[in-house]
């Protein structure tokens, strides 16, 4: 028998409640990015979901904006199936795209028209340095003049910052151990080992390790790094606008 939307909808509530396992200020930096968008767009755009996962940015977006329309990209097909079942299409409003961002010619999947913003969370720090060079200069290409980018991740102060770096790390362990919790893993782990159990997702794990969609064994780049890519690629005004340590918000504009 078939899922219904109603079952859909609880794998996808599921993943909401991991994630916020991992950041207690997921939906400050949500209202942050939306915040920015709000500020920097007419009432009427179409933006990018980059890394969607099965998309909380997008949901959340689309429902703030009546008037927006979003392309949800992620090459994941395991969370890319949760979200096109629990959310559908927004009425029209959110279509769903397969790519392996910063890949070659991953923009050719896009819908053929420029986008007026490009925004991604908690996503991009999987991404090495070519490969995020890449993505950066292609966004520079496929953003109106004028267009925006808005990245909500884990932004680390680099080598330069070394003090700076110490003290978000002994933030971490102190809020960590003030919560009672470890640091998020084992609610992460004990998702996608049920996923893997699920009738309907388990045969998508196949395609998925071949596509190489698992988490990446690389460290995150640091901010100096976005920076300096996003401003090559034809960005200006790039920096943060939002940040809880080494928990930031990205702006930039092309």
């Amino acid at each position: 028998m078939a899922r219904t939307r109603a079952g859909w909808l609880r794998w996808y509530r599921s993943w909401e409640a991991q994630q916020e396992s991992f950041n207690r200020n997921r939906e400050r930096r949500f209202t942050a990015m939306l915040d920015v968008v709000s500020a920097s767009l007419p009432a009427r755009f179409t933006a990018l979901d980059l890394g969607s996962g099965p998309g909380s940015l997008s949901a959340r977006l689309l429902s703030r904006f009546p008037r927006a329309r979003c392309v949800a990209v992620d090459v994941d097909p395991v969370v890319g199936r949760i979200g096109r079942e629990a959310l559908g299409t927004f009425h029209g409003r959110l279509t769903w795209v397969e790519a392996n961002l910063g890949a070659p010619g991953w923009e050719r999947n896009l819908p053929g028209r420029k986008f007026d913003a490009a925004l991604s969370t908690t996503a991009l720090h999987w991404l090495d340095r070519p490969r995020l060079q890449r993505l950066y200069r292609d966004l520079g290409r496929v953003l109106r003049r004028g267009g925006i980018f808005v990245d909500g991740d884990r932004l680390p102060w680099g080598d330069d910052r070394r003090v700076l770096s110490r003290l978000a790390a002994e933030v971490r362990t102190v809020r960590s151990r003030c919560a009672g919790r470890a640091a998020g893993w084992g609610a992460w782990n004990a998702w996608w080992d049920a996923a893997r159990r699920d009738p309907e997702l388990g045969p998508l794990f196949s395609l998925r390790k071949g596509r190489g969609s698992g988490h990446p064994r690389t460290g995150d780049l640091p901010l100096s790094v976005h920076v300096r890519a996003l401003r090559r690629a034809g960005f200006r005004t790039a920096d943060v606008v939002w940040r809880d340590l080494e928990d930031a918000v990205l702006f930039a504009r092309r």
